[in-house]
C-alpha cells in the first residue's frame, strides 16, 4: 500500500526522490490511531484529535519538495501534529524543531516520536506565531497551518538564505514559498491552491 501511495505522488508531479524514498521508508499507518490503518495510505487526511489532522500525503510531499532539506538543515516547524512531517524532516536529515500549540497532542506525539527512535526530534509547548527565537536563525521553517499573512517574527528567524514554506490564507490558502535574500530581502513565490486547518496564535489544554 505504502508503494502505490508513491507510485500515486509521482503521478501527480512530486519528482524529489529523496522525498518519496523517506515517505517509502517512513510508515503512515504509526501516527494514526489503531483500528484505522487501511485509511493511512489513502492520498486524504485524516482526523488525529483536538480538532487538527495529519495532512493528505500530497501535501507533505509537495511542502518538503518546496522545503529542499539538506543535511543538517536546522528545521523549525510550526504545528507538530502527528509528528508525520517532523519524522519525514529528520529521514532527511534535518535537525528538527517542532513547536505545538496543543498540550494533549503534544504530549501524545513527544510519546510516540520517542517510541519510534526520533529522540533527536526536539517538541515545545509553544505558540507558533512566536517561533523559536532562542533557537534561531533556521535554514528550513515549514508552517502546516494556513494563516492570514506571514509571521514576521518567522521571517526574522530564518537565516540568510533559508526558506520558508507556509500557506497563506482564511478559508482556503495558497502555497508561499519565501527565500531570504537579506536581512530585508525575500524571494517570494506564490505556488498552488490548498487548504489546512487555521494557524492560531496561544496555546490550549
Amino acid at each position: 500500500m505504502r508503494r502505490q501511495l508513491i507510485l500515486e505522488l509521482r503521478k501527480k508531479g512530486i519528482t524529489d526522490d529523496a522525498v518519496l524514498q523517506a515517505m517509502e521508508n517512513l510508515p503512515r499507518h504509526f501516527f494514526i490511531d489503531p483500528g484505522f490503518e487501511e485509511w493511512a495510505y489513502q492520498d486524504q487526511p485524516f482526523p488525529i484529535g483536538s480538532d487538527q489532522t495529519i495532512s493528505q500525503p500530497y501535501t507533505v510531499a509537495y511542502m518538503t519538495q518546496l522545503l529542499q532539506v539538506r543535511k543538517r538543515d536546522k528545521v523549525l516547524e510550526i504545528g507538530t501534529g502527528s509528528g508525520y512531517q517532523a519524522a519525514l524532516i529528520a529521514l532527511l536529515g534535518g535537525r528538527v524543531y517542532s513547536l505545538e500549540r496543543h498540550k494533549t497532542l503534544y504530549e501524545k506525539t513527544k510519546r510516540l516520536l520517542l517510541q519510534l527512535g526520533f529522540e533527536r526530534i526536539r517538541l515545545f509547548l509553544k505558540d507558533g506565531y512566536k517561533g523559536l527565537p532562542e533557537f534561531a536563525p533556521f535554514d528550513r521553517i515549514i508552517v502546516t497551518a494556513g494563516a492570514p499573512a506571514i509571521p514576521e517574527a518567522l521571517k526574522s528567524q530564518l537565516a540568510i538564505g533559508g526558506v520558508l514554506v507556509i500557506p497563506v490564507g482564511t478559508d482556503s490558502q495558497i502555497m508561499y514559498r519565501l527565500t531570504k535574500l537579506s536581512d530585508q530581502d525575500f524571494k517570494e513565490e506564490k505556488l498552488g491552491p490548498f487548504r489546512f486547518v487555521p494557524f492560531l496564535e496561544g496555546t490550549e489544554p
